[in-house]
């Protein structure tokens, strides 16, 4: 591995998929199995809405205080979702979680995954989980009932954008049957834990 972080080496897995393809159930059955698996706390400028921890929720910087950091190669990745609007993956996080033995989680969209792993190497395995189809994709969507017609139009844009992403993925997991998906992802992660952790 580079330098991006040096002092403890661990593990992290790297989770990216269109919105509406069930990784989060995924991740969950993970987390069941594996009670290790713990999430990465991203940074951002935003302020906290209310109930939000700093530390917890996310770690809240300023604006500027973000920027600084970034020019002081704090951050394994970050991107300016929206003008001024910053989120990120500190080093000191992920530095936090591999010193107490824990392998680190993200759930991220496709330009985090693929930053993430450029910045960790072998010590990252990024899974794209993807659905059956881009059809079965909107009947999902129509299901939940929560879309309107411009936010379905707008997922399915970005579905397609993503899915041209996956094969620089690591594995790519089709979520065509939630029992087979789970099994399959088992089957991968176990073994990718059971590798020790090694610089590249």
């Amino acid at each position: 591995m580079s330098d991006t972080v040096s002092t403890t080496l661990g593990q992290a897995l790297v989770f990216s998929a269109p919105s509406g393809s069930g990784k989060t159930t995924l991740i969950n059955h993970l987390r069941a199995l594996y009670p290790h698996l713990r999430f990465s706390v991203s940074a951002c400028s935003r302020a906290p809405r209310p109930g939000e921890i700093d530390g917890e929720s996310y770690y809240f910087l300023s604006a500027a205080e973000f920027k600084r950091r970034v020019e002081r190669g704090d951050f394994l990745e970050w991107e300016e979702v929206y003008e001024g609007n910053y989120y990120g993956t500190l080093r000191s996080e992920v530095q936090r979680l591999w010193a107490r033995k824990e392998v680190v989680l993200f759930d991220v969209d496709v330009k985090g995954a693929l930053n993430l792993k450029r910045a960790l190497g072998d010590l990252a395995l990024t899974i794209f989980i993807a659905p059956p189809s881009r059809e079965a994709l909107r009947q999902r969507l129509e299901a939940r009932a929560t879309e309107t017609p411009e936010s379905l139009a707008k997922r399915l844009e970005r579905y397609d954008l993503e899915m041209a992403q996956k094969e620089h993925f690591d594995r790519v997991v089709i979520n065509d049957s939630l029992e087979r998906a789970q099994e399959e992802l088992t089957t991968i992660v176990g073994a990718f834990l059971a590798q020790p952790p090694f610089a590249s």
